[in-house]
């Protein structure tokens, strides 16, 4: 049959099978759990605080907020055991006649009555409900006036309902869910780092609130500068600035940092991604200096290494979608001004007194900029040349190995995209082998890159390889353009590759801190051994797992120690890195001062880093002993 013909013949099929029967229509459960992306966002395992069994708990502790802004609870007490996650808030509690409705049933709540909820964060009423779906057993009771009444589900189905009962518990709502394993994947868990973030944010945004995570308690008195000195890696130019209005509040100061890092909330949701508030706020803060210091400073040079927070509530917000990660309204209220007005106008006002009632930090504020000026003037003049090297270089350059699909690409792979930083060619060489060319690209680096700690950016101009990796990365301009939806530093398990990923380390935090904020950057973890007889292979990434297999394959199983990656054959290298990969992600949770770290680990050779080795060294002898 002529090829046309077949085609035709299959398209008649088709159009053929187009019939009332193809038409479905699916209950919000089965939406829910057939297209989970549409509510949470991603599903991921745990591993990123983005990942989806935190946006369940926030969906749930949200409710819990929207009571305490309403004047009810002011304790929210969080529990988690392994993957039951249990939230008990103290507000009014959820009606009982209503309590499978508002739990299970989509677009049911009270907060489509703005008197109630004037300024709320869950509008839609749908955050519950998702989470109800999405978990493996669910189950809400509330407690209202002397009576309770429990409900419990099982992947969003009710299973049981209870009576109105008689309660001695004070008034409120508990919530108990495990997320389903099937959907989230039989590895997932939850990281207490990601979960205290989260609840330190919403102490700083509430004050008064207490937060407790297994009696452990969250409570903030100074809101968003509390924040500020917090999440801080260094040490601040000047004292955080800490400005208050109604309905906006913000907090800010200037670091030695490359790079410009926000925090911004809406009604207290944390919107990572922005927003219309938070351009208006950064536009404010430009406009805002140089009509205080009467100069049309570039925008750049006022905003570089500045570190602020900044949080609005408005009526009725509209979110860019349901995990409400990026705020899309573009006024305050029905009838309230622009966001861009309100913020501007506050800023202007409250920031020009502040600053000249504080003339001290008004000077080191106008330095900074200057300082920042003249670097960025400094670095311009040795760009071109730079880039007119990188240009000759890239033609007989090598050390990229690039992959056809990169981020931002219109492909659905195109968030799979990886670049490998590797030790050498011979590392470069079994990984290129076996890598998957579509979505996997490599960088060789040439040995032990420089020492950054203490230079200044025009390092990566003046470094050749530093240059290409930025250039590889598309990172110059920020990580708008940013290539590889992952980075990952893959050198070998001894002590040049520990040395050389310090070094790496260094980089990024140093130039790029926002490349680990935004959660690229991760750890390759390989094998260390290899055990295995006639029939059966297994990889150990740890000493316990070595034994463990050394148990399981019987007696004289052949064992072989993997010193560098250059000594794993391509074959095996396919199993490291596919779907078995193990990646560890570089965060900057629980750091304190990356300042003071990267001083200790790599600045000059000093007294408390001498003592801290001969304090910790142990020989080869002490090790067998124990």
């Amino acid at each position: 049959m002529p090829l046309f013909a077949g085609t035709l013949c299959a398209n008649a099929i088709m159009a053929q099978a187009y019939t009332e029967a193809s038409i479905k229509t699916l209950s919000s459960l089965e939406h829910i759990r057939l297209r989970p992306g549409m509510y949470i966002g991603r599903l991921g395992n745990g591993t990123h605080a983005e990942d989806g069994i935190y946006v369940l708990l926030k969906e749930t502790v949200d409710n819990s907020i929207d009571e305490f802004a309403m004047g009810q609870g002011r304790k929210i007490e969080i529990e988690l055991n392994e993957r039951l996650v249990r939230v008990r808030d103290y507000g009014r509690g959820i009606p009982l006649g209503k309590l499978v409705d508002c739990v299970s049933i989509i677009n049911t709540g009270a907060k489509y009555d703005s008197e109630t909820f004037q300024k709320a964060v869950g509008l839609n009423g749908v955050g519950q409900k998702a989470v109800n779906a999405l978990s493996l057993t669910y189950r809400a009771q509330a407690f209202r006036e002397g009576e309770t009444k429990f409900a419990e589900f099982e992947k969003g189905k009710l299973r049981k309902e209870s009576k109105v009962l008689k309660s001695d518990e004070r008034n409120g709502t508990l919530i108990e869910f495990t997320p389903d394993a099937q959907l989230f994947g039989s590895d997932f868990r939850f990281r207490t780092e990601f979960i205290e973030d989260m609840l330190w944010n919403y102490a700083f945004l509430n004050r008064g609130l207490t937060l407790t995570l297994n009696g452990k308690p969250f409570r903030s008195e100074n809101g968003l500068r509390d924040l500020l000195a917090k999440e801080l890696s260094g040490e601040p130019l000047y004292p955080i600035i800490h400005l208050e209005g109604e309905d906006i509040e913000v907090a800010f100061t200037h670091g030695n940092h490359y790079g410009e890092e926000y925090w911004s909330f809406v009604n207290g949701q944390h919107t990572t991604m922005g927003g219309t508030h938070l351009a208006a706020f950064r536009e404010a803060l430009v406009d805002t200096l140089r009509n205080h210091f009467k100069k049309d400073y570039d925008a750049a040079d006022v905003r570089q290494a500045i570190d602020a927070a900044v949080s609005v509530r408005v009526q009725e917000p509209v979110f860019e979608s349901q995990t409400k990660t990026k705020l899309g309204s573009t006024d305050v209220g029905p009838k309230g001004p622009s966001i861009k007005e309100f913020v501007g106008k506050f800023m202007q006002q409250s920031l020009d007194t502040y600053l000249h009632k504080n003339r001290e930090v008004a000077e080191i504020i106008k330095r900074k900029i200057e300082e920042n000026e003249h670097e960025r003037k400094e670095l311009a003049g040795i760009r071109s040349l730079a880039r007119e090297r990188a240009k000759k270089a890239s033609l007989h350059n090598r050390k990229l190995r690039d992959c056809r699909l990169h981020l931002g690409d219109r492909n659905e792979r195109a968030e799979e995209s990886t670049l490998f930083i590797v030790e050498g060619d011979s590392a470069a060489g079994s990984l290129t082998a076996t890598r998957d060319v579509q979505t996997q690209a490599v960088f060789a680096l040439k040995g032990k890159p420089l020492n950054t700690f203490g230079l200044s950016k025009k390092v990566i101009y003046e470094n050749e390889e530093f240059h290409l990796l930025q250039s590889a990365l598309n990172i110059e301009e920020g990580l708008d353009g940013l290539r590889y939806n992952k980075i990952v530093i893959a050198t070998d398990a001894d002590v040049d590759g520990m040395h050389i990923r310090l070094l790496l380390l260094s980089f990024f935090l140093q130039f790029f801190p926002d490349v680990i904020r935004n959660n690229h950057l991760f750890i390759l973890e390989t094998p260390l051994f290899r055990v295995r007889n006639k029939k059966v292979t297994r990889y150990c990434y740890s000493e316990e797992e070595k034994q463990a297999a050394m148990a399981e394959l019987g007696a004289n199983p052949e064992i072989t120690r993997f010193k560098g990656l250059g000594e794993i054959s391509a074959g095996e290298f396919k199993d490291f890195i596919g779907e078995n990969i193990r990646l560890e992600p570089v965060n900057l949770h629980h750091l304190g001062s990356s300042d003071e770290l990267l001083a200790f680990f790599m600045g000059k050779n000093t007294p408390e880093r001498q003592d801290f080795i001969i304090d910790n060294l142990r020989v080869e002898k002490d090790l067998v002993e124990a």
